[in-house]
């Protein structure tokens, strides 16, 4: 048995994940298990049917990463029938955010579709056993979580109340929205993942999962088509990588657009002479998150060839001179290392979730069409097919006998988080458990006005934008989880206090 060390979002996936560990999974399998129930058992947090993105790193090989983004629904239909069936909502959550729901804000799901290519490609386990943990905690019930009911005090009347088997999984016999640790039982979300445990993807895609999906979307106003599902495909790609000093660094390449933001901050502060953030190391990061966010925004998020805007990116990124003009949101991850030197990493989102459940499924429906801080052309995005854009960067690193697998959740946060939690790692040599607790900031661009989030602890500089420093660590700054085995030292695991999170060393025993 391969011995496996994994992080992800809670202690029931990570339970999972060595239950896997047992019945022969390395870190992989181990990892796809996990993210599996984290998606399953975290409602308003993600959801099966929304986006995933995979990073995988082999000793010997090239790191891949297997593409599992939504993509725009309308395939058979006029583009006439496109981009209706949406409404608006504002979430009173991380200072206000405003996001599109309901039938309209569904785009075509692709994690199951990268989860199974994932495991066609480096899975050493059976199919069938990733789906044991989720399946037996969906069947028999699962605690709500702190992240979970701490969501849903914002979103659940606005967005998860809107379909009755929601409804029901969510509140208790009087209408209440369960307590943090109550038990869920979502119906026939067991019977759906037993499906699928049994006859892979192909019965969401193309079987009954698909036709209620695709029926329940166009009978409610939405794009999303039976042919949308058919023809959906994870996509293997090169992943991108950048070498900050002596570490190798692999993270998602475009059409995705979380990995060159990543690359081009981390690129932008290679030279960081300090050791700890100081007043002028927060200054410089400012600096740099604000040149990098406003170069995204301007000139990647309407762009039709992402892969040319990154190359400009990253090349401004190491210009200082050039970097300094630009200067002016709901996901899980799990990440996993093996004895063996194999590193995984998977983030997965179904945005702010879009509330639609067809009966009989159990699955509630992604909203990443109605993104809006990151999908900033809106529900009629382009042709049927075409990748939305995202900021999930779900990475591995290398460096001479030591491997790391890290990511996190966050919405536009994702990149700035894993940005400062690779510098306290990498540059300045923090404990992994340290790098991941210490404060945050983000350059807040999705509204009228930029604005500076930060948490407490921090010696902030005066900057010429609104500071808005919430009371302590909140989630809305993303829930790091990291893995680290080093040739002589062994394993190291580490999750996100903002977040509940789970860790486990797996080696199959209870």
């Amino acid at each position: 048995m391969t011995k496996v060390a994994v992080a992800t979002t809670s202690q029931l996936a990570a339970d999972g994940a060595n239950e896997v560990a047992g019945l022969g999974g390395n870190a992989v399998d181990c990892a796809l298990a996990a993210a599996l129930t984290t998606m399953n058992t975290e409602p308003g947090v993600c959801a099966l049917a929304g986006s995933a993105f995979i990073t995988i790193w082999r000793p010997d090989e090239d790191p891949v990463t297997i593409d599992g983004n939504v993509a725009a629904p309308g395939r058979g239909i006029a583009e006439a029938e496109r981009g209706h069936g949406a409404e608006s909502v504002t979430l009173d959550y991380g200072g206000g955010i405003t996001t599109l729901v309901g039938s309209g804000s569904v785009a075509v799901p692709g994690s199951l579709a990268a989860i199974e290519r994932a495991w066609q490609l480096f899975g050493s386990a059976r199919w069938s056993d990733l789906f044991v943990p989720v399946i037996r905690a969906t069947r028999e019930g699962f605690p709500l979580s702190r992240a979970c009911h701490y969501y849903l005090g914002f979103s659940g009347k606005p967005i998860f109340d809107r379909s009755e088997d929601g409804f029901a999984a969510l509140h208790d016999a009087d209408g209440q929205l369960c307590k943090q640790g109550d038990l869920v039982v979502v119906p026939h979300l067991a019977d759906s993942l037993g499906a699928i445990a049994e006859e892979g993807s192909q019965v969401f895609y193309r079987g009954e999962l698909g036709r209620r999906i695709s029926e329940h979307v166009r009978d409610a106003g939405g794009g999303l088509t039976r042919e949308d599902l058919e023809r959906f495909e994870a996509v293997e790609r090169h992943s991108l990588t950048v070498d900050i000093g002596d570490w190798a660094i692999a993270s998602t390449p475009p059409p995705a657009i979380g990995g060159s933001v990543l690359a081009a901050m981390l690129l932008a502060c290679r030279d960081l002479q300090h050791q700890r953030w100081t007043r002028e190391a927060l200054e410089r990061l400012i600096n740099v998150q604000r040149a990098v966010l406003n170069f995204r925004r301007e000139r990647m998020d309407f762009a039709d060839d992402v892969s040319s805007e990154a190359r400009e990116l990253l090349d401004v990124a190491t210009d200082g001179a050039r970097l300094s003009k630009w200067a002016s949101a709901s996901t899980v991850h799990t990440s996993a290392v093996d004895e063996n030197g194999v590193a995984c990493a998977v983030t997965a989102s179904s945005g702010y979730g879009s509330g639609e459940m067809p009966d009989g499924t159990g699955l509630w429906l992604n909203n990443c069409l109605g993104e809006i801080e990151l999908n900033r052309r809106g529900l009629d995005i382009g042709p049927p097919g075409v990748r939305l854009p995202s900021n999930m960067s779900p990475s591995v690193a290398r460096r001479r006998g030591r491997v790391l697998s890290a990511g996190s959740p966050g919405a536009d946060r994702i990149t700035t988080a894993l940005h400062q939690f690779l510098v306290n790692l990498l540059q300045m040599e923090m404990p992994l458990d340290a790098a991941i607790a210490h404060p945050r900031l983000h350059i807040d661009m999705s509204g009228d006005s930029d604005r500076l989030m930060a948490e407490p602890g921090l010696d902030l500089p005066e900057v010429d934008l609104p500071v808005n420093v919430m009371p302590d660590l909140n989630m809305y700054f993303g829930g790091i989880g990291a893995t680290l085995v080093d040739r002589e030292a062994g394993f190291e695991v580490a999750s996100d206090p903002r977040r509940e999170g789970g860790t486990r060393i797996c080696d199959g025993r209870h």
